[in-house]
C-alpha cells in the first residue's frame, strides 16, 4: 500500500487530492497537513511513502518543509504541488529535495500514476519542464558554471548516465539506452548521487540540465 500525506492550506485541495487518490486501491492518504510545519509533524508521525506538498502556505511554507522532511532519516518522496507548472518556486523545491512536482489541475489518472511513479523512486519530471524551469531560474548563468565544474570529474558512461536522468529515465530504459545490466546502472546512480552531493535522481537530473548535458 502506497500511504500519502497531503499538505494544502486550501481544504478543497486537500478533499479534492483525497477523493482521487482513494480511488486507487494501492493509494491511502494517511494524513493531512494545513501548513509546513504540520506537514512535517505528520511525516514523523506516518511515516508515508509519499508527500503532496503545496509550495506557498501560510507560516512554515512547503519549501523550508521539504527541507526539514528530506533531512528525516530515510526520508519519503515529496512531490511538489503547484498551481502553474512556471512557478520560480518549483526549482527551488526540487534543489530542497522534492522528487518532482505536479501541476494541482493534473487529470486524476495521471495524479494516481504519478503517486506510483514517485513511490517507486523516480523522478516526476518531465524533461520539457525541467528545461523550461531551469531557463526561468534568477541565478541561472552561476547555477549552469556551478553545475559544470560538479560534473567536470565524472568519467564520459558517469555522463552519459547522468543525462539519462536528465530524461526522467528509469534505471531499465537507462539500461536499454546504454547496453548495460540494470545492476550496473543501478550501481552508477548511487555512486553518482554521492560523487555530486545529489539527495535524490531529480536533483541529479536537474544537475544534467544546468551543466548542458540534456539538449535544450
Amino acid at each position: 500500500m502506497i500511504t500519502v500525506v497531503v499538505a494544502d492550506d486550501e481544504p478543497m485541495v486537500c478533499a479534492h487530492l483525497r477523493t482521487i487518490l482513494g480511488s486507487a486501491g494501492d493509494i491511502e492518504v494517511v494524513a493531512q497537513a494545513r501548513d509546513g510545519a504540520e506537514a512535517v509533524e505528520e511525516v514523523v508521525r506516518h511515516r508515508p511513502s509519499v508527500v503532496l506538498m503545496d509550495l506557498r502556505m501560510p507560516g512554515v511554507d512547503g519549501l523550508a518543509a521539504i527541507e526539514r522532511i528530506c533531512a528525516l532519516p530515510d526520508p519519503p518522496a515529496v512531490v511538489a504541488l503547484t498551481t502553474f507548472d512556471a512557478d520560480t518556486y518549483v526549482i527551488r523545491a526540487l534543489r530542497a529535495g522534492a522528487a518532482g512536482f505536479l501541476v494541482k489541475s493534473t487529470p486524476p489518472e495521471d495524479l494516481i500514476g504519478l503517486v506510483r511513479v514517485a513511490a517507486d523512486g523516480h523522478t516526476v519530471l518531465s524533461p520539457s519542464a525541467a528545461r523550461r524551469l531551469v531557463a526561468l531560474s534568477s541565478d541561472g548563468h552561476r547555477r549552469d558554471d556551478e553545475a559544470r565544474r560538479r560534473t567536470a570529474g565524472l568519467t564520459e558512461r558517469e555522463r552519459e548516465v547522468l543525462a539519462c536522468l536528465g530524461e526522467g529515465l528509469s534505471n531499465a530504459d537507462i539500461a536499454g539506452r546504454l547496453h548495460l545490466a540494470e545492476a550496473t546502472v543501478k550501481s552508477y546512480v548511487s555512486r553518482m548521487l554521492v560523487k555530486l552531493g545529489c539527495t535524490n535522481r531529480t536533483q541529479a537530473g536537474l544537475l544534467a540540465h544546468e551543466a548542458g548535458l540534456v539538449g535544450r
